[in-house]
C-alpha cells in the first residue's frame, strides 16, 4: 500500500505542496534513484534526470525516447542545484521548460528530505514551493491531464516506491486513468 499525504488542490496547494511516502528502501537507494540517471529514468514519466550535485551545479530533465517522438523537446525541466547532502537531502530550483507557459512562470523551489526509520523503512518529503506559479502547482498536482500530465508527484513517488521495494514500475503508462 502506498503511504502519501497530499494537500488537496486549494490556494495553499499553489504556494506549497507537500509529499511523504514510506519506502522500504535505505536513504542511499533512495538518494540513487533521485539522483542517478540511470535510475530516475526508470520510474514516473521516465526522464533522464542529470544533477551537477554542488550548489549552482545544473539540473536537466532530458525527454525519453517516447516523448522526443512526439515532440517534446529535448530538456522538459531545468534548474539548479542549491544544495546537496547526501544521502539526506536535496534542494534545486525548478522549472518545466517543455511548455512555453510554465517555463514563463520561471523556476520553483523543489526539496528532497530523506530520514532514516526503523526496520528498513525511510521516510521521503518532497516540498515544491510554487509560490506565484499556477501553472506549476496544477500540473504536479496532477490536476492537468493531457500527454505526459498524469498525476504530477503522487504518481512519480507512487511508482519510485514501486521501483525500489517490487523491482518494477506500478505501469508502462503515465496517469492513472
Amino acid at each position: 500500500m502506498t503511504s502519501i499525504a497530499h494537500i488537496a488542490p486549494s490556494e495553499a496547494s499553489t504556494t506549497t505542496q507537500i509529499y511523504r511516502i514510506f519506502i522500504k528502501a535505505t536513504p542511499q537507494a533512495i538518494w540513487d534513484a533521485i539522483t542517478k540517471p540511470e535510475w530516475s529514468q526508470k520510474f514516473g514519466y521516465g526522464l533522464r534526470d542529470e544533477y551537477d550535485l554542488r550548489p549552482g551545479g545544473t539540473y536537466r530533465g532530458i525527454a525519453n525516447d517516447g516523448m522526443l517522438a512526439m515532440g517534446t523537446p529535448e530538456v522538459v525541466v531545468d534548474g539548479e542545484v542549491v544544495e546537496a547532502d547526501p544521502p539526506r537531502k536535496l534542494v534545486v530550483t525548478w522549472r518545466m521548460v517543455m511548455d512555453p507557459r510554465l517555463e514563463a512562470e520561471g523556476f520553483t523551489k523543489l526539496t528532497y528530505e530523506i530520514e532514516d526509520g526503523r526496520d528498513g523503512v525511510s521516510r521521503l518529503s518532497v516540498i515544491h514551493d510554487l509560490a506565484g506559479r499556477p501553472g506549476h502547482a496544477a500540473m504536479v498536482a496532477g490536476d492537468r491531464q493531457g500527454p505526459g500530465e498524469g498525476g504530477g508527484w503522487l504518481w512519480i513517488l507512487s511508482d519510485l516506491k514501486s521501483l525500489l521495494e517490487r523491482g518494477e514500475q506500478m505501469s508502462t503508462k503515465p496517469g492513472w486513468h
